[in-house]
């Protein structure tokens, strides 16, 4: 079992003169997951999140940080906020600086870093987050999008083992919210724990490895997202929905569709679902290839010249820096989130993809295949780009790509 990181032990707390916000709850955190809190506005979601790295002190209970109650005096405070970074809903509330620089820099400039140590931390977050070359702009200057990730950036300067977001959507479009929650799952996949607060199923049902329902200061349901919002009965009593994929699996359940024990999170176990229906086993087409590269190692430039020799090739990105190289190259990108998946329905149909990604991801792409592949009988290629051919990926473990 994954080592507790954060823990609530029986955690009340009322606003003065006000109702009982949160009433009386337990959980705990381990490191590396990726937490949603799903509720409907005044669940006490936010309030709940402050109590994460001090902000609020609960009226009676226990919060432990790293197995440890947290204690409330300024130097405690001071060390645990270092360790649980905190982004506000809203980022101008929380960009105080007259430039992305400064504003980065407050955070290790206050813990006592050296010049060259704030260099170094400022340069790291903001390579992160896909801002380098923003250090002297003005923040007003920004889109909503951009200042939401100066706001990551200035924490995560202070290099935190959790990161904590109150609607990390909020007030960005679609296209920008699937580029914040792409950067989300590459700082995971980093180390980092993730901790969001949402009303929004759609987005945490998918993304988030446990979600817990909260309704009134009150746990609903905590487990993995196919099971707390799986009943519909603890849905609606946290004044929710349930997320179309689990509303369509259940009505293909009543036409006669055999459904996994693991219920459906993406669109693509949705199509395994129906085509090993209709089929019998997945499609009988001969499937396309999956192409990685690193875009970390070697050199890119020659990058868009393979691709231009490819014409029928799609081409994918995965994490900050893979869509900064696409740019970069001239790279159309066809899917930006939710690439790995995409990639594969479109190997299903017989046709060649390019997936972008940092190297810290490249294994990721491996895993997610061979776990498919071992669910549905298919076998897909998977080629690494950057170094040999690697063999086709079927239900047996590819450790060659897993140690890329």
């Amino acid at each position: 079992m994954s080592h507790i990181i954060l823990e609530a032990r029986d955690v009340r707390y009322r606003y003065p003169r006000g109702r009982e916000a949160i009433g009386g709850i337990s959980f705990h955190f381990r490191r590396g997951e990726k937490i949603a809190l799903v509720g409907p506005n005044g669940a006490g979601k936010s309030t709940l999140l402050q109590m994460f790295n001090g902000m609020i002190r609960p009226d009676s209970g226990t919060m432990l940080f790293d197995n440890e109650p947290i204690r409330y005096d300024t130097a405690s405070l001071r060390q645990l906020r270092r360790r649980v970074g905190f982004v506000l809903q809203n980022a101008d509330r929380q960009i105080i600086a007259p430039t992305v620089y400064q504003d980065v820099a407050f955070g290790p400039t206050n813990l006592g870093y050296d010049e060259a140590g704030v260099k170094e931390a400022v340069s790291t977050a903001l390579r992160q987050v896909g801002l380098v070359g923003f250090e002297r702009r003005p923040p007003h200057q920004l889109s909503g999008g951009e200042k939401k990730r100066v706001a990551i950036a200035g924490v995560l300067a202070m290099d935190p083992d959790v990161l904590v977001f109150d609607e990390p959507t909020s007030g960005l479009d679609p296209s920008g919210s699937e580029d914040l929650m792409e950067l989300l799952d590459e700082l995971n996949h980093d180390g980092k724990t993730i901790v969001i607060s949402t009303h929004d199923v759609e987005l945490a049902y998918p993304w988030a490895d446990r979600a817990i329902l909260l309704a009134d200061g009150q746990i609903i349901r905590e487990d993995v997202p196919d099971v707390a919002f799986g009943n519909t009965r603890y849905v609606r009593m946290a004044h929710l929905s349930v997320p179309t994929l689990l509303e369509l699996s259940a009505e293909l359940e009543k036409r006669g569709f055999v459904i996994p024990e693991r219920k459906p999170r993406s669109v693509l176990d949705m199509i395994h679902i129906i085509e090993s229906h209709l089929h019998g086993s997945g499609s009988h087409l001969t499937p396309g290839t999956i192409t990685v590269c690193n875009v970390d190692e070697g050199n890119t430039a020659t990058l868009s010249t393979w691709v231009n020799a490819h014409p029928d090739l799609v081409v994918g990105a995965m994490g900050t820096r893979a869509k900064q190289c696409a740019v970069q190259e001239q790279i159309a990108l066809e899917f930006t989130y939710g690439v790995i998946d995409k990639c594969i329905l479109r190997a299903l149909r017989g046709r060649d993809s390019l997936i972008l990604t940092p190297g810290s991801m490249v294994g990721r792409v491996a895993v997610r295949v061979e776990a498919y592949c071992k669910e549905s009988g298919n076998t897909i290629s998977v080629v690494n780009l950057n170094t040999a051919n690697q063999p086709p990926i079927t239900g047996s473990t590819n450790e060659e790509m897993k140690e890329e």
